[in-house]
């Protein structure tokens, strides 16, 4: 059972080839992402990071540190800061209500820079794993 107030985190540094092995994983080849010229100039400046690449941060978060926590059944994500190449961010989870009848638990799973500037706000349902039907 996932406890209210449980919390779990992860530190990840966001590396230029990370960027580019998700644009090559996703399809996703915005020069906002991979073009230095392009990106300078927009009003970051620099290039940013996708989006989803903190997404994919948070599921492993969830998915090798939560503990019991199983499937991931949803999430919401707010963009609210960039992430640049060569960022630090640190992924933070915490379990914000469960329901043991039915093996559920929400999670808030927040995303923070370097400078504790909050990049990604977001919700997550997970099942627990003993919920789980096995074969």
């Amino acid at each position: 059972m996932l406890a209210v107030g449980h919390k779990v985190e992860i530190t990840e540094k966001i590396t230029d080839e990370m960027v580019h092995k998700f644009a090559e994983l996703s399809g996703d080849y915005n020069p906002m992402h991979l073009d230095d010229e392009y990106a300078a100039k927009t009003q970051f400046k620099k290039r940013i990071a996708h989006g989803m690449i903190c997404g994919a941060l948070i599921s492993r978060t969830l998915g090798m540190k939560l503990g019991s926590a199983g499937v991931y059944l949803s999430q919401t994500m707010k963009f609210m800061h960039p992430v640049f190449i060569d960022d630090t961010v640190t992924v933070k989870v915490e379990v914000m209500s469960a329901r043991e009848s039915r093996g559920l638990a929400s999670v808030s799973t927040n995303v923070y820079n370097q400078d504790g500037e909050l990049c990604v706000k977001g919700e997550a349902m997970i099942m627990f794993f003993e919920h789980i039907a096995r074969p």
